[in-house]
């Protein structure tokens, strides 16, 4: 032990010293794959820092390279709102949806020729990882977009990714670029081909069961409660966007790649500057060519428009931004076997025919069963049981069937079931629909899927929910209803899988919290086949109680804004089922929220007038705006057309105020909304 201020002095900085020197030769090993030292040698140093820090524990710091891995297994994963909502590409397939996607951005542009980046699309899992102060302090999944799943300790074990970056690094990255006290960076994690095929090899050994591909084996791997198995999976992090506020801080995204890897991260090295299109369609069929000489999966490119004031600009869709498309490898087809056809439920409740396979492996993973749509595809492609068929499967796409190859002499025909292999409702097939469906919510095949959109953020908003515990709910008998939520207890809850006497006491309180949102989310969170949020909002601004709301005929339902013939017979349907009312009725006893004021129009100043919101409005919310607007007897829509009487426009209103714009839309601001509806008041009677 230390015996002076000096010694101890001189201890600290020789920890130091030892770990930015362990810490730059994991930079050159994992991040720029040119190790400087052997295994062994790197062995050595890592003992020689941890039995120091042994000797004095008040220096171990959370981002010593002894800390990596370190602590019990969690009970679970928290859920954590992203500071900016991660979303996903829109996907080309063909030279044709990537020129398309072209044409698009250089019309909103303005602009005949568009700079691009090219970046590998790596076949892995999205994660956010948040720095303060230079060291990493959060890592989440992507989740649904909003909220993500809290895996630090998991991402810390993930040697590519820097814990601390190095200062010296900030002050040469991008020409001096002062990086601010708190940003994000985005990238995806994956698993190489061989350490993919180490960890099967030892599945197998152990008796286990094994990944189908590295994707799902990464994916798995970030997600386990034990750190320490993620650790020993050697995952990899390529990091491809810096973001502070929600902004990307370079102004090109060539520079912020740059950026990225000057400061410690591992940035894929296969990128390139592509200058309008035909250099993109150039480096497309490039990799394709080259994609299996990679020591990792990847399922196509990322194109993204280089210019960061232009991405902003372009903005995003409600699923996509404007500004970056993933532009898809061809699928990959192989020969098989259909030994047999069976049905799955799924939770709509449509019953949809699937092949089972003999085993083939096509598309970077074995496949043993294909989609087929519907009964009339079956029949379309002249499908039996025992036929040679081709199957293609392309990425994440779920494998189907294309043609039959050869018939079966012993071939049999498959028969679709009238009532659902599960509960034996009666399967209903809708006029003019390709599709047969249950129509019981609480279908034991449905209810997994039905729990977990009934507790999502849009609808219940029951954090804690997970889809693992839902599954052991479900398993054990516990919930064979979305109302059973409402009677789980404590001592229950305790006894499933890694559910401790805290983690059950939240999920009680976010169940008896969620009895208070109101009706429209409520609806919405029934499930009802083509009801969204949008539609479950306006049927509970016209019927205002469930009860109105079940007795309503088709030519009622119709008669509302935006509820059209599909969606009033999918309404209708969901009420004349009794299992579906005694699961309302249920749920009315569990004191959920299934009536409310109605919201009565205070003029119809603005009627006939429709209206788009777009950009942050200085002084209210947009959906205050949506309400006021909605009052005085006015429309909002998503979307800008010649038919748009008025865009809103706030801060950073994006494309839509562009198409505006061109279409030449009236353009307005909040003072000039606020002086519209004063003037609606003033007209009341």
């Amino acid at each position: 032990m230390a015996d002076s201020a000096s010694d101890v002095s001189d201890m600290s900085q020789k920890v130091e010293a030892l770990r930015k020197e362990i810490q730059r030769h994991e930079h050159f090993y994992y991040v720029l794959d040119q190790p400087q030292i052997s295994d062994a040698e790197y062995d050595e140093l890592l003992a020689r820092l941890t039995a120091l820090e042994e000797q004095q524990p008040e220096l171990v710091t959370a981002d010593s390279p002894t800390q990596r891995v370190g602590g019990a297994p969690r009970e679970g994963f928290a859920k954590v709102t992203h500071l900016t909502r991660m979303i996903s590409l829109d996907n080309a397939f063909d030279a044709e949806g990537v020129r398309d996607f072209d044409r698009r951005v250089r019309e909103l542009s303005g602009l005949g020729v568009i700079d691009y980046v090219g970046e590998l699309k790596l076949d892995g899992l999205s994660m956010a990882v948040h720095f303060s102060g230079k060291r990493m302090i959060r890592a989440l999944t992507r989740g649904d977009g909003m909220t993500g799943e809290d895996i630090t300790e998991n991402a810390r074990t993930i040697r590519s990714l820097p814990l601390t970056l190095d200062l010296r690094a900030d002050s040469a990255a991008g020409g001096g670029l002062a990086l601010p006290d708190e940003f994000e960076v985005r990238g995806e994690v994956v698993m190489s081909a061989k350490a993919f095929e180490r960890l099967n090899s030892e599945r197998l050994r152990l008796e286990q069961p094994t990944f189908t591909n590295p994707r799902s084996a990464a994916a798995g791997s970030l997600r386990v409660l034990d750190h320490k198995i993620t650790a020993s999976r050697r995952l990899e992090y390529f990091v491809y966007m810096l973001l502070a506020d929600g902004k990307p801080i370079r102004p090109r995204h060539w520079e912020t790649l740059d950026t990225l890897a000057e400061l410690g991260f591992k940035v894929n090295p296969h990128r390139a500057r592509l200058h309008g299109i035909e250099e993109v369609l150039d480096f497309y069929r490039q990799w394709q060519e080259k994609r299996g000489s990679l020591p990792y999966e990847i399922d196509g490119l990322v194109l993204k428009v280089d210019d960061t004031a232009q991405q902003l600009s372009l903005g995003s869709t409600a699923r996509a931004p404007r500004w970056a498309i993933a532009y898809k490898f061809a699928a990959e087809q192989a020969e098989t076997v259909v030994e047999e056809i069976d049905v799955q439920v799924g939770r709509t409740g449509a019953v949809t025919p699937r092949a089972r396979l003999r085993p083939v492996f096509v598309g970077g993973a074995t496949v043993s069963r294909a989609t087929l749509h519907n009964e009339d595809e079956v029949e379309r492609l002249g499908l039996q049981i025992g036929d040679t068929v081709l199957v293609e499967r392309s990425g994440d796409v779920i494998p189907k069937v294309i043609r039959v190859v050869a018939e079966s002499k012993e071939r049999r025909p498959f028969q679709m079931p009238l009532e659902c292999p599960v509960c034996g409702t009666t399967l209903v097939r809708e006029e003019g629909e390709a599709i047969r469906r249950c129509v019981n919510a609480n279908c034991p095949a449905r209810l997994k899927e039905s729990v977990l959109h009934f507790a999502s953020r849009r609808a219940m908003n029951i954090d804690g929910l997970g889809d693992a515990l839902v599954g052991q709910l479900v398993e054990k008998g516990l919930v064979k209803s979305v109302a059973d939520l409402y009677q789980l207890t404590g001592e229950q809850l305790e006894n499933l899988e890694r559910m401790g006497k805290k983690s059950a006491t939240n999920l009680l309180e976010n169940i008896a919290t969620s009895r208070a949102v109101p009706l429209p989310r409520v609806i919405f969170a029934l499930g009802i086949r083509f009801v969204g949020e949008r539609t479950a909002q306006v049927v509970a601004d016209r019927f205002a109680g469930i009860g109105a709301l079940k007795a309503a005929s088709i030519e009622e339902l119709q008669e509302v804004d935006d509820v059209g013939p599909r969606v009033a017979e999918a309404i209708t349907d969901f009420f004349r089922e009794p299992k579906n009312l005694d699961l309302v009725e249920q749920l009315v006893q569990a004191g959920l929220q299934f009536s409310q004021q109605r919201r009565e129009k205070t003029s119809d100043h603005l009627a006939g007038l429709t209206f788009v919101l777009t950009g942050t409005l200085p002084n209210m919310s947009r959906d205050a705006a949506k309400q006021l607007i909605l009052q005085a007897g006015g429309k909002v829509v998503s979307s800008v057309s010649k038919k748009t009487g008025y865009v809103v426009a706030g801060e950073a209103a994006g494309s839509k105020l562009a198409k505006a714009e061109k279409l030449g839309v009236a353009v307005i601001g909040e003072e000039k909304l606020v002086e519209m509806l004063e003037d609606a008041a003033t007209d009341r009677p």
